[in-house]
């Protein structure tokens, strides 16, 4: 059986994409599945993580490519064969290649930070995932404790008929400070509050 393809996706920078892709991609393989990751980004900051990962003998195998969008398709289409989970991270701002990252996608994860501005910026992304008719989710992403603007946000969303991720991603430290020792939380703070939330979210849009 073909593995699922998942491109994150949200065509305003600073969203956490990149973040989103290390972090559920490392708290999948901590779950056991055999996981891929494309980076499309000209920054190439996945690449750039994978390299440290490579550097270290005390974590799950996750296979890497850099490709460059047009070639997206072609690329998921092998690796889909091998891999239980194909996660594509695309750039902001590029609507050519970010079209190329949802068309190869199964579903399309949107990571949204809890302000009005951020989701108004990700109906783009929504309206090209609805125009290449492909499943999507809203994950809402670095919510502050005690953030009475995200349930409002959950409240707009929720109006508009959309579909968000049950889990939410707190605003936690150690979602990035362990992308800078080529890890994921899920296997260098497995008893944080930032590894419950981001395996939960791994078994919701994975069914693992």
């Amino acid at each position: 059986m073909d593995g699922a393809i998942l491109a994150i996706a949200q065509q305003k920078g600073g969203a956490g994409k990149t973040t989103l892709t290390i972090q559920l991609g490392v708290a999948l393989a901590t779950l056991g599945r055999r996981v891929a990751l494309v980076d499309i980004d000209p920054q190439q900051s996945l690449t750039a993580w994978h390299a440290l990962r490579a550097r270290r003998d005390d974590v799950a195998a996750i296979e890497m490519r850099q490709v460059s969008g047009w070639r997206a398709g072609s690329e998921v289409g092998r690796l889909r064969r091998d891999f239980d989970v194909v996660l594509i991270d695309s750039p902001p701002h590029g609507e050519t290649d970010t079209k190329s990252a949802v068309r190869a996608a199964d579903r399309v994860l949107m990571p949204v930070q809890p302000s009005p501005m951020d989701y108004w910026a990700a109906k783009n992304t929504v309206d090209l995932a609805e125009r290449e008719k492909r499943d999507f989710l809203l994950v809402l992403n670095r919510v502050p404790a005690r953030s009475r603007l995200s349930d409002r946000i959950r409240a707009m969303i929720a109006a508009d008929g959309l579909a968000v991720a049950e889990t939410t991603l707190g605003n936690r430290q150690p979602f990035a400070s362990t992308i800078l020792e080529g890890r994921g939380v899920a296997e260098a703070r497995p008893n944080s509050q930032a590894a419950q939330e981001i395996i939960s979210l791994a078994r919701e849009v994975a069914h693992v």
